[in-house]
């Protein structure tokens, strides 16, 4: 069978799967870059904009299921979701040593956003300074680069299974704007290793992340804060496992709100004790009017 065909065939049955969802794409700087959404949803102007984004090798119909939580609050939050693909299944993140072409190329992604942003406002009429970004591992990457190069027109992100790379392995160049940002990290994670090290994901090699404590004292050092955080405990959503989520939150008025949500005995995938992506816009909904 061929590649084209092929990939008719898989887009075609996520349209099926998700009949309420279409892809469409951008060209940007002579590459099409693709993206899903649901324009069925009705939103009003002045509606918050959030971008779910997929794992490194995934892909934007890939997520839309993962994503329904989130979406069952469009028309009542007034928020429209957003799903950006990667180039080539993968994103130019802040990771030097990745091997995958996003980063080989070096692709635009602040191009890609930015075109994004200004295609809802105008389709939508969606409120550019509630534009927030969450995603899962190689997403949770994007999102950090997000926060880090694009502060101006991104107001806050959740990085779902992903700690910031180390010195060594940090190719972005930091704005260094406090903004509020929200970690998901699972302590038994061996792809996104809790406690630091090699990120390890077969057919890419992407280098090395800092610990979770420090990934989260950067944003809090970066917003202002000093000292230990509120910890709490989340509901226990499922009482089957072994799992416990602990929450340690910086907020105080005036600053951004900086959030760990730790993962206890948490691996590198969708836990069933609470739905990552609605509480990424909990977190989201938080920072609206601050």
């Amino acid at each position: 069978m061929s590649k084209p065909l092929l990939s008719a065939l898989l887009i075609l049955s996520a349209f099926t799967a998700r009949a309420q969802h279409v892809l469409d794409s951008l060209l940007i700087e002579g590459r099409h870059r693709i993206y899903a959404y649901n324009p069925s949803v009705k939103v009003k102007p002045g509606a918050s904009l959030v971008f779910v984004m997929h794992g490194s090798g995934g892909e934007p119909m890939g997520l839309v299921n993962r994503g329904a939580k989130l979406e069952s609050h469009s028309e009542s939050d007034n928020v429209l979701v957003v799903y950006p693909g990667g180039y080539k299944r993968y994103w130019n993140e802040c990771r030097k040593a990745s091997t995958a072409v996003a980063n080989m190329e070096n692709v635009n992604e602040e191009a890609f956003f930015s075109a994004l942003i200004d295609l809802f406002a105008s389709k939508y009429k969606i409120n550019k300074k509630q534009v927030f970004a969450t995603g899962f591992s190689g997403g949770g990457h994007m999102s950090y680069k997000l926060a880090l190069t694009m502060p101006g027109k991104i107001r806050a992100v959740s990085a779902v299974v992903a700690n910031l790379p180390t010195d060594a392995n940090m190719d972005c160049s930091p704005m260094n704007v406090p903004i509020p940002v929200m970690i998901t990290n699972g302590t038994a994670d061996q792809t996104n290793p809790y406690d630091g090290g090699e990120v390890k994901t077969p057919g890419v090699t992407l280098g090395t992340v800092r610990s979770t404590e420090q990934s989260f004292q950067y944003w809090a050092k970066l917003d202002g804060y000093t000292g230990e955080p509120v910890k709490s405990m989340m509901p226990d959503g499922d009482t089957s496992n072994d799992i416990t989520v602990e929450k340690y939150t910086y907020q105080k008025k005036g600053k951004p709100e900086v959030t760990l949500l730790k993962v206890v005995n948490g691996r590198h995938e969708f836990v069933t004790d609470f739905d990552m992506f609605e509480e990424s816009w909990n977190f989201f909904k938080r920072q609206i009017g601050k």
